[in-house]
């Protein structure tokens, strides 16, 4: 048996968890629209042809904002097609994934699919074949509440009210040669800028997110986010981070330390960040937006061949193991961890599209396995991040180096009374004692300890075994005054709920 400890004290926070650490994200990719949020005449279907049982289990991830329309799709977007009477809304072929995009659902309906979801959009802008017109006219139609030429455009579409949107991300990976009108950093840099200035001058309340590196591994990363930080550091508030994790060659434990990246990335970007803010010695803070994430390698070779220029093609359907959700827990937690400057991040993406909701074409909806760590993160992860200290053993990877066995955060939500521990175990066959220490209550109480565990790493949840990994409760564990003895199985991702009351003691 494995041996680790976690000691927690209320007198030391670590950050205030933006709720936006926990959204997500659709874009006009594969079937995360048609198909997967959007779906007329299905039985599910609503009045505007969104799918209430997709709805339902969004609003149970109580997800409070999704970045849309894109990803690689908005760098080639006109976003004058998806207003107005559906009739007379043109059908364009999408380079970015060789799909036809039928503008059946555009910026209006998406708002109020947002509504009915209970998130906000994050909206991102063309700045591959675009630029400042179409970015200051797209926000006037969306946000100005009338007397002007755009914003009474969008009365007459029957929109009467603004939408108000807060989050405009500048772009989507314009560093990358893939993108449809990439661009050289200081060329990204000088427009954002730019773009920035006009969208400030219109509402300096406005939130906006410079395009960061799209993934550590390109050539230009991190000299990327200093070139365009040194253009644009006074004007954005975010810069975003992009990554996506895979089991190479079904390699274990190497897959379950891919949280290590991330956390070098993001430890990276803030060295960046700060250094600008330095040089520029300027009093703002630029945060992190980490705007896309998740696990993706599943479907890669699957879409290859698939025919082009259809509506709601099948892309990018990976299937998730339970193997995956560890990796996502682990993910989740480093963004708790970082909570202090990482202010916003999306899970990529939220239906069909690498998503923790699936569908099928006329039937069914379910949960897929990473679903749960983030239903549990994004309802027992608010409030604040307390300082964990943490002793656990390690084990050697050629790729990662000293990964430890256990990877966990806790969190206290001062309004609920409750403090979460977020745990994973990484040991392969043992078991992990874990020892906790929670000091500065009057009175600390156990909950629930809930676990998602499987025999099969490989196991995964279908639309004929829906329910094939799903959390269940552990009884054994035990709290003893301040002191907490739990078992943590063999790869396991665990939730530790605990009651708090009480002052300070003296």
């Amino acid at each position: 048996m494995l041996h680790a400890r976690i000691s927690l004290d209320k007198e030391f926070v670590r950050a205030t968890v933006d709720d936006r650490l926990f959204g997500s994200f659709i874009e006009h990719l594969g079937r995360a629209v048609y198909g997967g949020i959007y779906e007329p005449g299905h039985p599910e279907s609503d009045a505007d042809g969104f799918r209430t049982d997709v709805l339902e289990l969004v609003r149970e991830l109580r997800v409070p904002i999704v970045r849309y329309p894109g990803g690689n799709f908005v760098s080639a977007f006109n976003w004058e097609d998806s207003v107005g009477p559906l009739e007379k809304r043109p059908r364009r072929l999408d380079l970015a994934w060789r799909s036809v995009e039928p503008n059946q659902v555009g910026l209006n309906e998406f708002a109020r699919w947002a509504k009915k979801a209970g998130t906000e959009p994050m909206i991102a802008l063309n700045l591959g074949t675009r630029g400042i017109d179409a970015a200051r006219n797209l926000v006037e139609y969306c946000n100005h509440p009338g007397g002007s030429y755009w914003s009474d455009l969008r009365k007459s579409h029957g929109t009467p009210e603004p939408h108000s949107f807060k989050v405009w991300c500048l772009g989507n990976e314009m560093d990358g040669p893939w993108q449809v009108g990439y661009k050289t950093a200081d060329e990204y840099g000088r427009l954002a800028s730019e773009v920035g200035k006009a969208l400030k001058l219109f509402d300096p309340r406005l939130q906006l997110v410079a395009c960061g590196s799209s993934n550590t591994q390109m050539p230009t990363y991190p000299q990327w986010e200093a070139t365009v930080l040194d253009h644009c550091y006074e004007t954005v508030d975010f810069i975003s981070l992009h990554s996506y994790f895979k089991n190479h060659g079904n390699d274990l434990p190497t897959f379950l330390g891919e949280s290590l990246d991330m956390d070098r990335f993001i430890r990276t970007i803030i060295g960046t960040v700060d250094f600008i803010r330095t040089k520029k010695r300027s009093t703002r803070k630029v945060n992190l937006s980490f705007d896309e994430w998740n696990v993706w390698f599943h479907s890669r070779q699957a879409d290859e061949g698939m025919a082009p220029w259809t509506v709601g093609p099948p892309l990018l359907e990976d299937v998730y193991t339970f193997e995956d959700a560890l990796v996502v827990g682990c993910c989740l937690i480093t963004l708790l961890r970082h909570a202090d400057r990482v202010r916003i991040a999306c899970l990529a993406q939220l239906v069909n599209t690498i998503a923790p909701i699936m569908t099928e074409n006329g039937g069914p909806a379910w949960r897929q396995t990473i679903f749960y760590p983030f239903l549990h993160a994004s309802l027992y992860g608010r409030g604040e991040v307390l300082e964990s200290m943490l002793l656990s053993p390690v084990y050697e990877n050629r790729t990662h180096g000293e990964v430890p066995y256990l990877e966990s955060i806790a969190t206290w939500n001062r309004q609920a009374e409750e403090i979460t521990i977020f745990a994973v175990n990484r040991g392969m066959t043992d078991q992990l004692q874990l020892s906790g220490t929670i000091a500065g209550w009057e009175k600390v109480g156990l909950m629930e300890h809930i676990v998602l565990v499987h025999k099969d790493p490989k196991a995964a949840n279908t639309k004929d075994a829906p329910g094939a990994v799903v959390p269940k409760r552990i009884e054994t564990t035990r709290l003893d005054g301040d002191s907490l003895q739990a078992t943590l199985p063999p790869l396991s991702w665990n939730v530790i709920r605990l009651s708090v009351r009480g002052k300070l003691r003296s």
